[in-house]
Formats: structure tokens, C-alpha cells, sequence
């Protein structure tokens, strides 16, 4: 049995409706198959090292008792590389920032690109299909597989970066931005709101991934085209004169996670953030669905 008809098998009969086992054994069969790709593998270990490299990179250069300074204005994103040699929980803080920009938009980009174009690509698209789960069913599961991985993805850089930071430096109380201590157990608490807040701001490129993935057939072009498009939009942000835009491109609030790290929590550019991300959700996942159900299945 080749590797297209084992994920269709078993299936019911041509008339059957899919029951929701059937479904879920269909999402299960899609994580499995994502996760076990080297490139998938890859990516992870690429994210796993980041915190490690910044880590080491901040215990190599305070050996001798110096300190770092700030990054960002008011202590938001990279400015918490200032109080990794205090806390080793600001690592967790500092990786996030320093991977959101690009490792993890690109890592998710590569993932939802690759979606369905791969599946044409490799020619198992159409023994997907075969099995009555339909297009619409097929295209959700792919998004969901997508962002299963946008959280997996952020906590694995999430939990290499506590590990490293509780290694190679002291933990205890946590300073917040505004001047205020919380206790270890409640900046750890935030430190997990934070990574699923990272993981919800990947939402919108997962599902532009995905629009740009059933457009083609070459898995490589979905990606690189992707890819390509985040590039363009984090430049596009950079440019003062798009002041006027650039609070409706998908990347333009994805540092206002250092809100949570406020006492009390600053919410506004949190929920635009948010909101952001549900509208790319919702116009570029309608966008594949309409071009997905239309498209003529060769491969």
C-alpha cells in the first residue's frame, strides 16, 4: 500500500458521510506526517537553538560582571535582554522577541506553504481526495495541522529558553516594565500567556501561507513566495512613510506581547493584535476555500 492510500485507509463508502472519528484520524494522520518530516524536524532544532545561542552569548559577554543594555523603547521586545543576568525567565521573554520577527513567521510560512502544494507537488492530492472528506474538510484540517504547529513551534522556543535561562542564570521574582515585582510562579504564569499570544499572532501568515498554497502546485514556489511575502511586509512596516498602513499589516503589533509584562496589563494593542490576526484569518482563509474548491485536481 503506498504512503498516499495508507492515509486514506480505512474510508467509508463513496455515499458515506465522514463520521467525526474518521476526521480526527484524518487530523491525526496530518500532524503525524508533519511532524516527522525532516524539514519540520529542522526548523524545530533551528528554533530550539536560538534561546541557546542567546543565552550563551549573555553569559559569555557578563563574565566579567558587566551588564547588557536595553533594546527596545520602554523595556518591550528585545529590551529584556537587560535582565536575562537578573532573571533567566526574561530569556523565555527575550527568545520570543528576537524569533518572532522572521524564525517563527518563517518556520510557520514554510509549514502552510507547503500544505497543499506539496500534497500536488508529490501527486497524493488527489488519493486525499478520493476518501469522501471533501475539499472544505481537507482544507480545515490542513489549516489546523498548520497552526498546531504555530503553538508547538512557540513553546518549543518558549521551553528551550527557560531551560537555558534556569541553567545558566538565577530565577526568582520578576520586575515587570512598570517598576512593579510579581513572584516567580505568577512571571511564569505570564511567560505562558505570552507564548500563546506569539502563537495566536501567527494566525494571519498561516492562513496567507495557506492561500498562496493552493495557487500552485510547486511546494517550493508556496513557500519561497511566503517566505518572500513576509520579508516584504516586515520591510514595508520599517518604511515611516506607509505610516498610514502599516497598522494593517499582519506583523505591525506582533511586539505588543510586552503589554502582558506590564502591572496592570496594557490590552489595547493586544486586542488590536488579535483582531488583526482573526481578519487575515478569516479574508485569506475564505480566499483558499474559494480558490481550493474550484481548483482542477491534476496531481
Amino acid at each position: 500500500m503506498s504512503q498516499a492510500e495508507a492515509r486514506t485507509a480505512p474510508r467509508p463508502g463513496p455515499s458515506a458521510r465522514p463520521s467525526p472519528l474518521w476526521t480526527l484520524g484524518l487530523f491525526r494522520s496530518e500532524l503525524t506526517m508533519t511532524f516527522r518530516r525532516w524539514r519540520t524536524l529542522a526548523l524545530l532544532a533551528v528554533l530550539t537553538g536560538v534561546p541557546i545561542l542567546i543565552g550563551v552569548a549573555v553569559k559569555i559577554e557578563t563574565s566579567d560582571g558587566s551588564t547588557l543594555g536595553g533594546g527596545g523603547p520602554e523595556g518591550g521586545g528585545p529590551a529584556f535582554i537587560a535582565q536575562i543576568t537578573n532573571n533567566g525567565l526574561f530569556l523565555v521573554f527575550t527568545s520570543l522577541a528576537a524569533t518572532l520577527p522572521f524564525f517563527l513567521p518563517m518556520a510557520v510560512g514554510v509549514i502552510a506553504g507547503d500544505a497543499v502544494a506539496g500534497e500536488a507537488n508529490a501527486g497524493t492530492l488527489r488519493y486525499l481526495l478520493v476518501a469522501p472528506a471533501g475539499r472544505t474538510r481537507l482544507l480545515l484540517t490542513k489549516y489546523a495541522t498548520t497552526m498546531t504547529f504555530c503553538l508547538v513551534a512557540t513553546l518549543v522556543v518558549a521551553v528551550s529558553a527557560l531551560a537555558t535561562g534556569a541553567i545558566l542564570f538565577p530565577l526568582g521574582d520578576v520586575v515587570t516594565i512598570s517598576g512593579t515585582r510579581i513572584g516567580f510562579g505568577e512571571g511564569l504564569w505570564r511567560a505562558f500567556l505570552i507564548a500563546l499570544v506569539v502563537a495566536a499572532s501567527l494566525i494571519g501568515i498561516a492562513a496567507l501561507g495557506l492561500f498562496v498554497s493552493t495557487l500552485t502546485n510547486s511546494g517550493i514556489a508556496a513557500m519561497a513566495t511566503t517566505v518572500g511575502l513576509l520579508i516584504t511586509v516586515q520591510i514595508l512596516d520599517q518604511i515611516p512613510q506607509l505610516h498610514a498602513l502599516q497598522p494593517y499589516f499582519f506583523s505591525h503589533h506582533w511586539l505588543s506581547f510586552a503589554d502582558l509584562m506590564r502591572e496592570p496589563v496594557y490590552w489595547d494593542d493586544l486586542v488590536k493584535n488579535l483582531e488583526l490576526q482573526a481578519l487575515y484569518a478569516a479574508v485569506f482563509g475564505s480566499a483558499a476555500w474559494a480558490r481550493f474548491t474550484a481548483k482542477d485536481i491534476t496531481a
